[in-house]
């Protein structure tokens, strides 16, 4: 009798062990009722300051067609130099708080190293050098007229692109940009609504971004019509689903998706062909990237790689649990 009381004991004790050890998993993996608004919805809060962060350097360039400032106020600062603090005091600033706030130093450590995370295969450097690039040309190839508009370009020109390419990686928007779309948002988005809704969203959310920059003179990009601002829009959206497949492949790399975008932002498209489609408009931007983004969700059914290479991504994002905030 005492024996068996013994058994049931201890199978009683194995039990509740094992009844503690679910709970726990359980609490792992859901909303502490006592953390703070921000690490409840991590994802409002790091746009709402990836926003207020970036607008609040640059809204002060605001101008009306006539030239006045549309703010009773302006920087000290000359606008380039706003434009390359901008990403930094939004996404990146952003990226940094939130991951404080969710998953604290142990978090920001594994962002930093995913900054640095360069052992992902060489193709991926040939692709955010000649890919990217190639791409782009054959977006304007394909559009009517423009190959009658070819110059080859002069022996100074080439060194434009690897002299712009440093440029755009050190001081403009990739690096910036890409520790907090890519970096912070992306992965959350991604588990949460999948990887296509999330590129959408995403690049919904990255294109509006943008959007104080169209009222900027400064500002390169072509922005004079509503349809200019259409295919902004719709370049933004092509480029974050290539950009999230390529993020999936190089299993959260941020270095390449940086170097993609760098290589997006210097190439000089408009030096080799003169037509106005090319030179004024983002179309062959949009004909480009939509034509690869849609090759792209055809081939991965709509998933861009991420269940292939999901373990690696969570662990390099959330540790080796991948167990999410």
């Amino acid at each position: 009798m005492e024996a068996k009381e013994n058994t049931e004991d201890s199978k009683g004790g194995a039990d509740t062990s094992q009844e503690e050890a679910f709970a726990d998993s359980v609490r792992s993996q859901s909303p502490a009722p006592d953390k703070g608004v921000l690490a409840r919805y991590p994802l409002i809060f790091y746009f709402i300051i990836a926003y207020a962060g970036s607008w609040l350097v640059v809204l002060p360039y605001l101008r009306t067609p006539g030239g006045a400032g549309l703010l009773p106020f302006s920087w000290p600062i000359p606008f380039p130099v706003s434009a390359a603090l901008a990403p930094f005091a939004g996404p990146c600033l952003a990226a940094f708080i939130m991951t404080g706030v969710t998953q604290g130093g142990a978090g920001i450590r594994r962002l930093l190293r995913r900054i640095v995370l360069w052992r992902v295969g060489v193709r991926w450097y040939l692709f955010a050098l000649v890919g990217i690039p190639a791409i782009t040309v054959l977006g304007a190839l394909v559009l009517p007229g423009v190959l009658a508009t070819w110059q080859a370009p002069a022996s100074s020109l080439l060194l434009i692109y690897p002299v712009s390419f440093v440029v755009s990686l050190i001081i403009g928007g990739p690096l910036g940009e890409e520790i907090g779309w890519r970096g912070f948002a992306l992965p959350r988005l991604q588990r949460a609504q999948g990887p296509l809704v999330g590129s959408l969203i995403l690049g919904l959310l990255w294109a509006f971004w943008h959007l104080p920059y169209f009222w900027m003179p400064e500002w390169g990009t072509p922005k004079g019509t509503t349809l200019d601002i259409v295919w902004f829009v719709l370049a933004d959206i092509a480029l974050t689903i290539v950009y999230t497949w390529v993020f999936n492949n190089t299993k959260g790399s941020l270095l390449i998706v940086i170097l993609v975008h760098a290589s997006n932002d210097a190439f000089f498209i408009n030096q080799l062909f003169l037509a106005p489609i090319v030179t004024d408009s983002l179309v062959p931007f949009v004909v480009g990237f939509g034509a690869a983004a849609v090759l792209l969700i055809i081939l991965t059914r709509g998933r861009l790689d991420y269940d292939r290479h999901r373990q690696d991504i969570e662990s390099n994002v959330w540790g080796k649990k991948g167990i999410p905030e």
